[in-house]
């Protein structure tokens, strides 16, 4: 009653060129797969250097403890303005000799640079600013320019320099320093001058 549909000596053979599609599938598979992990790998690497650099913007900032001017000998005019700073609490070590201040004084705008072989306020130009060491030294390595844990160094300012936007800083005067770490985070500080300054060397807040 029952017809023999099949031949049982029959066998099936994949042909040459399925075998081809299938090995191609794999091997673009695999080259799909190395691109992927190549490009996450990069995306991650990407993400942890772009972090870090938003941290540092954050953290490794300069903080300004004080700023004083000392009165010259004119007793209306400023010959020397001094700006301490410290490392902000959390942020790495800062090099200052890399840092860079931009003023906006009462005679305009100009970016200040670091001067490490002046050793005195008279020395320093009117795009520069020098450096002192906690012990009231001027630093003349970038090596000791470095603001590291517990430290203070104290940024000077020629305001009687030739061209200088400071122009003397007279009394009644305003600037504002935007003081740019290394990492490109900034600090700004208004600099106000009293409207009456004492006798000459004094040394008035500003």
């Amino acid at each position: 009653m029952f017809v023999e549909l099949f031949n049982q000596e029959d066998r099936g053979q994949v042909g040459i060129g399925t075998l081809i599609v299938f090995i191609a599938m794999v091997l673009v598979a695999a080259i799909a797969a190395g691109v992927l992990i190549n490009t996450a790998g990069f995306l991650q690497t990407q993400a942890e250097a772009t972090g870090q650099e938003s941290t540092d913007q954050v953290s490794d900032r300069i903080e300004v403890v004080s700023s004083v001017g000392i009165v010259a000998s004119t007793d209306s005019e400023l010959d020397e303005i001094r700006v301490s700073v410290t490392k902000a609490a959390g942020a790495g070590d800062i090099d200052l000799d890399a840092t860079t201040i931009q003023v906006v004084g009462p005679s305009g705008q100009a970016n200040l640079v670091s001067n490490l072989s002046a050793t005195a306020a008279s020395e320093v130009g009117s795009g520069e600013f020098a450096i002192k060491n906690d012990s009231g030294s001027y630093v003349s390595s970038s090596a000791n320019a470095v603001v590291g844990d517990g430290e203070r160094f104290t940024l000077v300012i020629n305001p009687a320099a030739t061209d200088s936007v400071f122009s003397n800083f007279p009394q009644g005067s305003e600037a504002t320093l935007d003081i740019v770490a290394p990492s490109s985070a900034t600090t700004s500080v208004t600099l106000n001058s009293p409207d009456l300054y004492g006798s000459t060397d004094e040394a008035v807040r500003l």
